[in-house]
């Protein structure tokens, strides 16, 4: 295992192509594609993930950046849209929106505009897309104080408001090894989801991440592994361990 020394200098050398040109919509350019069915297992998964009632928003976060939380996210949101429900996401990652990129969305409005402007109306901050039931909120303009802005009382009320409206809303955070906000954000949806990443993910930084989020008392409702490799060669995006931190650690002995 590497040590968190040397995460730190890969941190240095992030990839900027996905603020710049999005992320893959494999969900959507190719839905009968092994990735695609990927995505829908995860799907299945979550809605099966608590008997007593669908979530209404989930939170989707990593350890560290370059995990692929975004591609994720974005996904598994055109997936969830296809099932017939309307799909709200989200760009809660402030400082790295991709949003704006992969919906192809200039200049936008966004989440950052509606915590900062009481007169601002929400509907502005959100757009349709070519996905029948998704629509997405871009994250607006770059706040100094992201972390206050999503532990305001305002944010509440957002989250509150867009639940009612929607059957699903999906929650792009920042890595939390990174900044506080996703750890803020874990304690006001309904459950929250790590994605992790082959080759990338160190044991130590998921081992702090959810230990992070345990501290907040955040319920965590499962792991995504990602970015898988298949014998041949060929990634794909890869669901693993659903729901292995609601366990005790009996019941993962047993299991």
């Amino acid at each position: 295992m590497f040590g968190f020394k040397n995460k730190m200098k890969k941190k240095n050398e992030l990839s900027m192509d996905s603020m710049q040109n999005g992320v893959e919509m494999i969900s959507a350019a190719d839905p009968s594609s092994v990735i695609a069915e990927q995505f829908k297992t995860v799907r299945t998964n979550i809605q099966f993930s608590n008997a007593d009632h669908s979530y209404r928003n989930i939170l989707l976060t990593s350890s560290m950046a370059s995990e692929g939380k975004s591609t994720i996210a974005a996904n598994l949101a055109v997936t969830f849209a296809n099932q017939g429900l309307r799909t709200l996401l989200v760009d809660a990652d402030m400082r790295r929106p991709t949003i704006n990129a992969t919906f192809s969305i200039a200049n936008p409005k966004g989440l950052t505009n509606y915590l900062t402007d009481r007169d601002f109306d929400v509907n502005q901050a959100i757009y349709e897309t070519s996905v029948e039931n998704l629509f997405v909120m871009p994250s607006g303009p770059v706040p100094p104080n992201p972390a206050e802005l999503l532990n305001s009382k305002r944010m509440d009320l957002l989250i509150k408001a867009l639940s009612e409206q929607l059957d699903l809303v999906i929650y792009d955070a920042p890595p939390l090894l990174s900044v506080t906000d996703a750890q803020v954000l874990s304690t006001k949806v309904e459950g929250t989801i790590l994605v992790t990443r082959q080759n990338t993910t160190e044991k130590d930084a998921v081992k702090h991440a959810v230990d992070l989020l345990k501290h907040v008392n955040a319920n965590i409702i499962g792991s995504i592994y990602n970015d898988v490799r298949s014998e041949g060669g060929s990634g794909y995006y890869g669901y693993y361990g659903y729901g292995y931190y609601g366990k005790s650690d009996k019941e993962q002995k047993n299991s």
